[in-house]
């Protein structure tokens, strides 16, 4: 296990928001990412990725809690805010991996607890190259940002 200490100007919540913003609803991520950090809220950090790598589990150290935000087909509409275990990954990849899979690196890595953690899936239609986001999509990031602000901001 590594020895990792933490920067001492670390906000404690991390928000990585996660997603391809030219692949239609998938934009669904970086648009919550991008509005949540217009709104500075305090003691809150925003990530903008197109996936999670398993170098993020460095960007957990520190950190009170974190909130994961994608869009998701597999849901009910608008969202879902659920808390998120660590969890191994079964893939024979790194390249990507699931927020379970990036908590687990974390514990795996330090020999620590990561951080409470959550998953805000905002429910998504259209994922094609080059669309623009749907109408049902803009409704969906409306209600799941008035759904997490409140536990950003506790």
């Amino acid at each position: 296990m590594l020895s990792l200490q933490p920067r001492a100007d670390v906000a404690p919540t991390l928000v990585i928001a996660i997603g391809n913003p030219s692949r239609g609803d998938d934009a669904l991520g970086p648009l919550a990412g991008q509005r949540l950090a217009a709104m500075r809220l305090r003691d809150v950090e925003v990530l903008t990725e197109f996936q999670l790598q398993v170098e993020h589990a460095l960007d957990l150290l520190g950190r009170r809690r974190v909130v994961f935000i994608d869009a998701s087909t597999g849901i009910s509409a608008p969202f879902a805010l659920e808390r998120q275990a660590a969890e191994a990954d079964r893939s024979v990849t790194t390249h990507a991996l699931s927020p379970a899979a990036l908590l687990q690196q974390f514990r795996d890595l330090t020999g620590e607890d990561p951080p409470p953690a959550w998953v805000l899936a905002i429910r998504g239609e259209a994922f094609e190259l080059g669309a623009p986001m749907s109408p049902s999509a803009q409704a969906h990031l409306d209600a799941a940002l008035q759904g997490v602000v409140p536990l950003l901001a506790a």
